[in-house]
């Protein structure tokens, strides 16, 4: 197994003392990035201890509190004498990204699997509610699309997604099972440019946390999003509900002058 001589060109620049986020904190972020990037692939062992602590500006307490969270995490394992080693199996609970991208590309790109149990796959009129927010007529057919999404078929969240069935009639034919809903509507020449979004806490209900396997009561955060054409035009609305510890959102913030 190949072994970095450092976790990458951007490591010290990334761990800043002056910031308001832990140390700790910092360096799983690092090493979560460096994953997803490819800089540290599946069983790799990462650089000792010392060298990480010098490379970084830490102690090695700070390090391991980071390390050992990563293997509870499931992103590295340890192997007593020997260091420690990205896990050969990513975990389900890595950052999803903040870029517009389907469940089953952010799967692809983690290394997962991506599966759904299909709940629901059928046209049905518009209620006034969903009219006003598609921007189309009452009664105009909906295909929704209601599934249970599964990484390496562990069940991550629940998907509700609603358009209108006549800008992609050929998806009442697809086997969301196991096919993307953004690949399907490729094929039928839908394009989504931007998705507005909303994220917000709340307690699962009984019919969610069956989905998802959690207890009733136990936090889920759910995503509203609308996504539009170039035009601006609504072409779909999801509403996703995440288990909560298996789902975390990573974003970026930035001063304007």
């Amino acid at each position: 197994m190949t072994q970095p001589e450092t976790l990458g060109g951007n490591a010290v620049a990334a761990i800043r003392p002056d910031y308001p986020e832990p140390l700790w904190i910092q360096v799983i972020n690092l090493i979560n990035n460096e994953i997803a990037t490819g800089v540290l692939k599946p069983g790799m062992r990462l650089p000792p201890e010392r060298e990480l602590c010098q490379q970084l500006s830490i102690s090695r307490v700070t390090l391991r509190k980071a390390l050992s969270q990563l293997v509870e995490d499931g992103v590295l394992s340890a192997s007593h004498g020997r260091g420690w080693y990205v896990a050969q199996t990513p975990a389900v609970g890595k950052d999803f990204p903040n870029s517009l991208e389907s469940f089953t590309e952010t799967a692809t790109r983690m290394g997962l699997a991506a599966t759904s149990r299909v709940l629901r796959a059928e046209a049905k009129p518009a209620t006034l509610d969903e009219a006003e927010e598609l921007g189309v007529a009452p009664g105009t057919p909906l295909f929704h699309l209601e599934r249970v999404r599964l990484l390496d078929d562990v069940p991550i969240a629940v998907d509700v997604t609603r358009m209108p069935a006549a800008l992609a009639p050929s998806l009442e034919s697809v086997d969301f099972a196991t096919a993307s809903f953004y690949q399907a509507l490729a094929e039928a020449g839908v394009e989504p440019l931007r998705a507005d979004a909303t994220i917000e806490a709340r307690e699962t209900t009984a019919a969610v946390a069956e989905h998802l396997g959690l207890e009733i009561g136990k936090p889920v955060l759910v995503m509203r999003q609308v996504a539009v054409d170039e035009r601006e035009h609504p072409l779909f609305v999801s509403t996703i509900t995440y288990a909560g510890e298996r789902y975390r959102l990573r974003t970026n913030f930035a001063r304007t002058r």
